[in-house]
């Protein structure tokens, strides 16, 4: 049993991550409508990730015997001009979320909530890879740029990417 301020917290980032699957849904509609259908795979994949992130999360309260309680998600903003300013904005959505993550392993910590704490190590792991692989693509479009040429390569190196990314975003929590 987790105590209701941990709870609550959970609660909040469940919330916090359908934010992520519903931003990057959109980023992926905004990539469609461009023609870069690598990136609106890729988009699309980072959506099925978060979903799978707030239903992992969803099962711990439930198997916590804790409440689940669902909240309004808000819309993201209105998509950025241009591939490289979508990735920075989503590096530091990525960031935001880290934060959120370390703050819950804080107070997992400081209730001395071990099997919370072990719970969240799975996410501290899955943001630095999220993290990288950001700013990888990041680098990529600074160096070959975010048009022409430079930017199909990218977009499809993104729509292969994807592809390996979709199998796991759908695989069942653990």
């Amino acid at each position: 049993m987790i105590s209701d301020a941990m709870r609550t917290r959970l609660n909040e980032q469940i919330n916090h991550e359908l934010y992520s699957a519903y931003l990057y849904l959109s980023l992926s509609a905004h990539s469609e409508r461009a023609n870069l259908k690598g990136t609106a795979a890729w988009f699309m994949a980072k959506h099925s990730e978060e979903m799978t992130h707030a239903l992992k999360m969803y099962r711990y309260l439930l198997d916590q015997d804790a409440d689940v309680t669902l909240a309004t998600v808000h819309a993201p903003p209105v998509s950025p001009d241009g591939v490289l300013a979508m990735f920075e904005d989503t590096l530091a959505h990525e960031r935001s979320v880290t934060a959120g993550i370390n703050d819950l392993v804080d107070h997992a910590l400081s209730e001395k909530d071990h099997a919370t704490n072990i719970f969240l190590q799975w996410f501290v792991t899955e943001q630095i890879e999220e993290e990288a692989t950001v700013n990888d693509i990041i680098g990529r479009l600074k160096l070959f740029g975010d048009q022409g040429q430079g930017l199909l390569m990218i977009d499809n190196e993104l729509g292969a990417a994807a592809k390996t990314m979709a199998p796991a975003a759908a695989a069942p929590a653990a």
